[in-house]
């Protein structure tokens, strides 16, 4: 654990307010859950909670079967990092950051698609390789009780690949069966 030198008070209602730096820095949201943890030395460890990273397996099974079923390389996030991927090498994207585009993405609740390779691209993790450059892209938001958790995509490399109707559709279709389960 690393002390940062901030103390903080506890108030009357017994919140405790964690500072504008540190939010920003491990990019905690107002609303974000916190999972708390305690030890026998009496330390409180507030964590991020990933409410998808509880699905982390099923969500890799279902990376799999969407990677089969449209030949793309499939990834499922939750709001920070890409918890499952198929497609590809697994160490390239699992547990990496997204990009701001991916987060924007999932906050305006809209589904996004580069359906040829003249199209724009974004980039999906906050630190992309420069030699990696998609040609095709669809990337749809997972959400659960009405708010943003992760997102399902869909991606390639390949110049002669076109992401369409289909795509999209298995995308949403995907992301707002994930969004149930969470529900549940």
């Amino acid at each position: 654990m690393k002390a940062t030198g901030i103390v903080r008070r506890i108030d009357d209602l017994g919140r405790v307010v964690i500072p504008k730096e540190i939010r920003r820095t491990l990019k905690i949201r107002e609303g974000d859950p916190l999972e708390i943890f305690t030890d026998r030395e009496g330390e409180v460890i507030l964590k991020k909670y990933s409410p998808i990273g509880e699905l982390s397996d099923f969500a890799a099974q279902y990376a799999e079967s969407l990677h089969k079923t449209s030949g793309h390389v499939t990834c499922i996030s939750d709001r920070d990092t890409i918890i499952a991927v198929s497609g590809t090498s697994k160490k390239e994207f699992v547990e990496k950051a997204l990009s701001p585009d991916v987060e924007k993405i999932m906050e305006d609740k809209v589904t996004f698609v580069v359906e040829t390779p003249g199209e724009k691209t974004i980039n999906i993790l906050a630190e992309e390789s420069p030699d990696r450059h998609y040609s095709a892209q669809v990337v749809s938001p997972i959400i659960s009780e009405g708010d943003p958790i992760g997102a399902v995509m869909f991606l390639s490399t390949d110049p002669n690949t076109r992401m369409g109707e289909v795509e999209t559709k298995l995308a949403q279709v995907a992301a707002s069966f994930l969004g149930k389960q969470m529900e549940e």
